[in-house]
């Protein structure tokens, strides 16, 4: 099992971003778009309970068949803060991806990469920690600029911090706002924008990230009793 170990402060959770942050690999070394399995990852809360429910469902990237799929329980073991939320949802995760009965392939997140103010968002840190190929694909920009894309399916536009681009707003159904895509891991923007076109056929968001958010709202459900 991967090793996750829960910072005791804010402070120490951002120099754990600042010293994974170089490890994450912006080159394409994944299955090609459209190909192989794409697994989406999503978490639920019950803040009363204290739980946290993680969901990974693995599809088949050519057909959106499911392939697999499994939840995770947990405790949420960090507070809520702005920019580390990966440390609250990650060991879920991490539980739901190991138990798994088929290659995730690709992993796409609902959530940010590089497309985050410490570079360093879910996707890189699942990316790094995994070393599986991760994007995230989330359904704000978070505190970053765009200009709005054209209005047809595939158009976009970079999704800037200052003139660095770290993401794109991308539109994955003509005249529907925008999806914010961001390279996590062993993967290019190019082809983390591909990716998400392959696995948006007819909604706004990915199946990938539609099937494993009912599946672990789902699971929460049961958890909770």
């Amino acid at each position: 099992m991967t090793t996750f170990f829960v910072p005791a402060d804010a402070a120490e959770a951002r120099a754990v971003q600042d010293r994974l942050r170089d490890r994450v690999v912006a080159e394409d070394s994944g299955p090609l778009p459209g190909s192989g399995h794409a697994t989406g990852v999503d978490v639920a809360y019950d803040d009363e309970r204290d739980l946290v429910v993680a969901a990974a469902v693995v599809l088949d990237a050519a057909t959106l068949d499911v392939v697999a799929e499994a939840t995770a329980v947990g405790r949420v073991t960090f507070p809520y803060v702005p920019g580390l939320l990966a440390f609250r949802e990650i060991p879920t995760v991490l539980a739901a991806l190991e138990s798994l009965s088929a290659d995730p392939g690709l992993v796409v997140c609902d959530g940010y990469g590089l497309a985050h103010p410490r570079r360093f968002g879910l996707a890189s840190h699942l990316g790094v920690l995994t070393g599986l190929p991760v994007i995230g694909v989330a359904k704000n920009p978070f505190t970053f600029t765009h200009e709005q894309p054209g209005p047809k399916r595939g158009d976009s536009s970079p999704l800037l911090d200052g003139t660095e681009e770290v993401g794109r707003a991308l539109r994955t159904r003509s005249g529907v706002k925008p999806v914010f895509v961001s390279v996590g891991h062993r993967t290019t923007l190019t082809t983390a924008c591909a990716h998400t076109l392959a696995l948006t056929r007819e909604f706004r968001q990915p199946e990938t990230t539609r099937r494993a958010d009912a599946l672990c709202r789902r699971a929460l459900r049961e958890a909770a009793g």
